[in-house]
């Protein structure tokens, strides 16, 4: 089958034996006594989910949002909300995130997207800020203190998402289901439509392509994922705050998707392991861990401007 460079298959031979990693990763955590890695690796794939929500629209669609967390955020304050109310089930709210994520990215990428460039990146920021005080200033909903979640969500099955092990299987689970849409979407006609839209959008319009819809089911979709992702974070911590909704949370999932590489399908997935190990690291040395991290970012983006993937590309790996 012949391919283009708008093509970004799921290579089985990267895929399956990182999944195989993945799977076995809390049982050689168990064995050597470092269970606790447990939790900071359910950490990493879920923000790994948010960071490629991020580049669907950001490295596959040309969109700079710099208001993604708010997204997270809504995600993560619809399963305390509901929680809050007594709906303890999974399958109710970890959905209701997904669609609450959505439904806010919708009407922000109706206003949002009819602006460009540095005006885009602002209205963005200001819809998220928006919401950032509006959280915080709800102190039904904990307003700046947050909201503690009594206990995971139950997704039944035999399953207790209280155990840290078990939790980490549903999150590569969904995870790993909703990186594999993605992988398909980009392939389809939509994704390569996509992309088309990010390389020169005139001529997209020009061609008969209904842009400004195709950047609004992408931005909407990506605004539910990462929803998505805030539902598993609210579990993950049992506590939800505005300051998930914060800029400098946008700016953290635009900095792992720059550094795994934007446009690259594993990019979300590599720069938010590459950044949370580098933190988890860093803090063990000092408190001024960014510092260190800034340091590495700088020298990231002078020898692989592409993001780290982009030296794996100069190799053929990817």
């Amino acid at each position: 089958m012949s391919s283009s460079v708008l093509d970004h298959r799921l290579d089985p031979r990267i895929a399956i034996p990182l999944l195989v990693l993945l799977a076995a990763l809390p049982l050689g955590l168990d064995a050597v006594g470092e269970s606790f890695y447990i939790g900071v690796a359910s950490r990493i794939l879920i923000f790994a989910l948010a960071a490629t929500s991020l580049n669907l629209i950001l490295g596959f669609g040309g969109m700079v949002s710099f208001g993604h967390a708010a997204f997270v955020g809504m995600g993560a304050y619809t399963v305390g909300i509901l929680m809050q109310g007594g709906v303890v089930s999974a399958w109710v709210a970890w959905p209701a995130a997904f669609v609450v994520g959505g439904l806010f990215a919708f009407v922000i990428g109706l206003v949002s997207l009819r602006t460009q460039g540095v005006y885009f990146i602002m209205i963005t920021l200001a819809f998220a800020q928006m919401l950032f005080y509006l959280m915080a200033s709800l102190k039904t909903w904990g307003g700046d203190d947050g909201l503690s979640l009594a206990s995971r969500s139950r997704v039944g099955l035999g399953l207790d998402l209280g155990s840290d092990t078990q939790f980490f299987y549903v999150v590569l689970a969904v995870g790993s289901l909703v990186f594999f849409f993605i992988a398909r979407l980009l392939n389809a006609r939509f994704g390569h439509v996509l992309q088309g839209i990010r390389e020169n959008e005139t001529r997209m319009a020009a061609l008969g392509f209904a842009v400004f819809r195709y950047k609004l089911i992408a931005f909407t979709l990506a605004g539910a994922i990462a929803g998505l992702a805030g539902a598993l974070l609210a579990n993950q911590g049992n506590f939800v705050s505005p300051a998930l909704m914060q800029w400098s949370q946008s700016g953290m999932l635009m900095v792992m998707v720059i550094l795994g590489g934007v446009g690259y399908l594993y990019g979300g997935l590599v720069g938010a392991a590459v950044f949370l190990l580098l933190e988890e690291v860093l803090v063990g040395y000092t408190i001024h861990w960014q510092f260190g991290l800034g340091a590495v970012l700088l020298a990231v983006v002078l020898l692989a401007p592409n993001g780290l993937l982009s030296l794996l590309r100069r190799r053929g790996a990817v």
